[in-house]
């Protein structure tokens, strides 16, 4: 039997037809220096490159992709079934060719009570076609299993995204679920931004009834409710408890029209199997809450808790900011003696915050920052607010900033940021200093 080839319908539009071109785009909004991480999920937007891309690019990069990855569409057209499975075929994209996992998507329509068999929905949806020349570019032999999905019910939704994962069980395998949608659509910037962030808080703790409780209050146009509420129901049975943020924006941030625009959020949904330095931390913070007393160090050290370098421990609570201490440069023997010591004071002695109570463990969520050593710059030129953190200094005045975070967008803001820190004045000569860091989950 001739295998399905479902010929692009988005190249040259949403994306570059040319392949050369569209290589260079994908290198653009592609980081290749990002740490990856294992991934339950991602929440990627869907619109054209030159306003999403920065946005589904920063998500996708931070995720280790599995051989398949199961896309979950929104369904624009109208067309097929409301709950749509390819279990078979090809899709073409200027890039070459990705293959329908057979084997997966069978298993999941023979297992899942609503999906239906199905090509007339994917013929000229864009929702997943904009996704695959990310996956391709990078992991070129990657398959997928398309799935269609139409708005109705949160019932629906979680059933499905149950299904989704019990086959996934059954089956051991590990495999990434995209859920493929844009946020609030046409309406001014700022009131684009104040409907996602309150859609956005309820899909962070992966909560599906709040998020769909929330959209029809405040009349939130996100078009793949569907997909991301599947994937969210998926999730809480894979074991997740919480998603990130990686990155939001509106299509005004790129076009400089602010007057009606569409939102864009990147999403991941971390794998419930924590670094060994975050259990390490977990470790840390638990004996001391609870009885009082500083554990000692492994017998047997992972080789990055062995060597030495500056470590910082992020402390997060319900999403918010619950402690955070941290060590510019190495000060003890090893990583892991900065952890565990950084994990009590971030729990015990930061100024902003009451200690920790023992009743708020189960609630952290704990984030280990390993530091490379600084290097000193010349001009705020050499940073990047993404990737590097940055120490300004004046004599024994230094102040820290780790790289990435929400709301902090230019060198200008980190080194301001630094300066209050560090007690410096607007106006003093300082020197600079930047960093990378790997993020331990």
């Amino acid at each position: 039997m001739r295998a399905i080839l479902r010929k692009p319908m988005a190249a040259g539009s949403f994306y570059p037809a040319l392949p050369d071109k569209l290589i260079e785009v994908l290198h653009s909004i592609t980081d290749n220096t990002a740490v990856k991480e294992d991934v339950i999920g991602l929440v990627c937007p869907h619109a054209g490159y030159e306003f999403s891309g920065e946005v589904v690019g920063a998500a996708i990069s931070r995720a280790r992709l599995t051989d398949t990855v199961i896309i979950l569409g929104t369904n624009h057209t109208g067309l097929g079934p409301p709950f749509s499975i390819m279990t078979s075929g090809i899709w073409e994209t200027p890039l070459g060719y990705v293959d329908v996992d057979t084997d997966l998507a069978t298993k999941l329509l023979i297992n899942t009570s609503y999906l239906v068999e199905d090509i007339q929905a994917h013929l000229r949806e864009h929702s997943i076609e904009v996704q695959l020349p990310l996956l391709q570019h990078l992991k070129h032999d990657i398959k997928i299993v398309p799935i269609v999905l139409s708005q109705v019910s949160a019932n629906a939704y979680k059933e499905i995204g149950i299904e989704i994962a019990d086959v996934l069980g059954d089956m051991e395998r590990n495999v990434v679920i995209l859920a493929s949608s844009d946020m609030t659509h046409y309406e001014p910037h700022e009131q684009v931004k104040a409907k996602d962030d309150y859609a956005l808080q309820a899909v962070l703790k992966l909560d599906v009834d709040s998020l769909l409780e929330r959209i029809a209050a405040q009349n939130v146009t996100m078009c793949g409710s569907a997909p991301v509420a599947t994937l969210m129901a998926a999730a809480r049975s894979l074991g997740a408890q919480r998603a990130e943020l990686v990155r939001y924006k509106t299509s005004g941030d790129a076009s400089g029209d602010c007057s009606s625009v569409v939102g864009y959020a990147g999403i991941i949904i971390p794998s419930m199997t924590k670094s060994p330095l975050v259990r390490l931390a977990h470790k840390a913070i638990t004996a001391y809450v609870e009885e009082g007393h500083i554990i000692p160090l492994p017998s047997k050290l992972t080789p990055e808790m062995q060597a030495q370098a500056g470590v910082f421990v992020s402390l997060h609570k319900c999403g918010e900011l619950r402690g955070c201490i941290g060590t510019f440069e190495p000060s003890r023997r090893n990583v892991a003696e900065e952890i565990i010591m950084n994990t009590v004071s971030a729990a015990t002695h930061d100024p902003r915050f009451e200690p920790v109570k023992t009743e708020e463990l189960k609630e952290l969520e704990i984030s280990v920052d390993v530091l490379t050593e600084p290097e000193e710059i010349e001009s705020n030129g050499q940073l990047d607010p993404r990737r590097y953190g940055v120490i300004v200094a004046r004599g024994l005045h230094r102040g820290l900033l780790l790289p990435d975070l929400k709301g902090v967008d230019t060198p200008e803001q980190q080194i301001a940021i630094c300066r209050r820190k560090a007690d410096i004045g607007a106006d003093e000569k300082v020197r600079l200093f930047r960093f990378e860091v790997k993020r331990h989950h």
